[in-house]
């Protein structure tokens, strides 16, 4: 123990997350260089590169980050030439990019120059008024500037030249970039005093978010129709429960994996990562008349990962008969064996059947989030744990538990300092028994490990 007194100095300050970072939409039409530009924004190759028009089909959304600020660099496809209607279809592509960006990116091809489809994409732009990045894209020398200026007619400012496949002036571009970004929001202080907690509504398309959000509400502020996926973007609402504000954020339902998201469902997806980030609990609507879908259970799978506490809320409670409660309490023994620390709650978002309970619920897993254990207390705890069921001995040797510490709140998390390596199932084990001793009910809880190097003998 003594070689880990001084863990006691550890720094237990409480970790504050960061804000969502700002989305910058890169756009055009087929072949002007997207995903080159993209990958030289990464610095590395993620994007789909290809001589052939139309390669990038989906929308796929990178982390990126220049000058030490953060941001989402948003690949979209190329706006095909067709025969039904070409300024429709580009209008509709480009509203979608425009609707989910901060900071549009539009990559022209400057030794083309601009055409009717790129002119097409300009007029929606401007008139959506969001900041624009005119690119000249496929300059790659001196010479080639004289064609760029050409792009002035486009009306959106001034044309950047640059050449993605040779990374020539890539570095001015993006210093236009985050110069057109919106200022950096504060990080986000989670039960700061005085403010409302913020609590996520999540579930697949249809489950009855809406419907719930506007029973709680007490009044229809929200568009609520049968149509699945009829909410696209998160819609804050501060309501009023059990005697104080919360601030209840709206999303679109979640339809199929990001990857094989198209159009307005990625940015959809996109955005409700978003609304997870910027919430402190999230209340996951689960269609309680269905079996579980795989949807359901990466929803609830994402909220973990997340770090953000959890409640359980089954819907439509008021359609399920005996025979269901039997097969739906199977479901969640088998299926939902990683979640069962979160509060769950049987409501009916259209009768509005025991939506009351939502906010206990919600209480108890906000406490659990932010739950302490004193130093001593828990290590006394750990030196009960491992003498009444130590680490099983592995190739003649057994890791012990020397110390441990709760390194932060929101969600808690714990670094155990060890002689070696333990098994994941014996940190479930840890954690199992951290939850029947000190609660966590409704959070999920990490566990690390700091081995013990061996001291080399001189």
């Amino acid at each position: 123990m003594s070689e880990f007194q001084h863990a006691e100095a550890i720094d237990v300050a409480i970790e504050h997350d960061v804000a969502p970072p700002p989305v910058v939409a890169v756009v055009g039409r087929p072949n002007v260089g997207k995903s080159t530009l993209v990958n030289r924004i990464l610095g590395r190759r993620e994007a789909v590169v290809e001589d052939v028009p139309g390669v990038t089909r989906d929308r796929v959304a990178y982390d990126a980050t220049w000058s030490g600020r953060r941001f989402t660099v948003v690949d979209t496809g190329g706006w095909e030439p067709n025969a039904e209607g070409l300024a429709a279809a580009v209008a509709d592509q480009a509203r979608l990019a425009v609707d989910a960006a901060d900071v549009v990116l539009f990559v022209v091809d400057a030794t083309v120059g601009s055409t009717d489809t790129d002119e097409a994409v300009a007029d929606v732009l401007r008139r959506a008024k969001k900041p624009v990045v005119l690119a000249a894209n496929k300059v790659d020398d001196a010479r080639a500037e004289a064609d760029a200026t050409a792009l002035w007619s486009l009306g959106l400012g001034e044309p950047l030249t640059v050449s993605a496949l040779h990374g020539r002036s890539s570095g001015d571009l993006l210093d236009a970039v985050l110069a057109a970004l919106p200022e950096e929001a504060p990080p986000e202080t989670f039960g700061a005093a005085g403010g409302p907690r913020r609590i996520a509504l999540l579930g697949r398309p249809n489950v009855g978010k809406s419907s719930l959000l506007n029973k709680l509400a007490g009044e229809n502020r929200v568009v609520v129709d049968s149509v699945a996926g009829t909410t696209r973007d998160p819609v804050d609402e501060l309501v009023e429960l059990g005697g104080q504000t919360w601030r209840f954020i709206d999303t679109a339902g979640i339809r199929r994996r990001a990857r094989e998201n198209q159009g307005a469902d990625f940015y959809a997806t996109l955005r409700t990562r978003s609304a997870l980030e910027r919430s402190e609990v999230a209340v996951v609507l689960v269609d309680a008349s269905e079996p579980l879908t795989e949807q359901d259970l990466r929803i609830i799978s994402m909220v973990i990962e997340s770090g953000r506490s959890l409640v359980l809320a089954f819907n439509k409670w008021d359609l399920v008969d005996e025979e269901r409660r039997h097969y739906l309490d199977r479901e969640i023994d088998r299926q939902l064996h990683h979640a069962r620390w979160a509060p769950r709650v049987n409501i009916s978002a259209r009768t509005g059947r025991h939506v009351e309970k939502l906010v206990p619920a919600i209480e108890t897993a906000l406490a659990g989030w932010g739950e302490r254990v004193p130093t001593g207390r828990l290590n006394s705890f750990m030196t009960d744990l491992v003498a009444a069921r130590p680490h099983p001995v592995r190739g003649g040797k057994q890791p012990k538990i020397m110390f441990a510490t709760q390194a932060s709140v929101q969600p808690p998390k714990f670094v155990l300092f060890t002689s070696g390596f333990l098994e994941a199932g014996y940190r479930r084990f840890v954690e199992r028994r951290l939850r029947e001793d000190f609660g966590f009910e409704g959070t999920p809880i990490e566990i690390t490990m700091k081995i013990r190097e061996k001291r080399q003998h001189k």
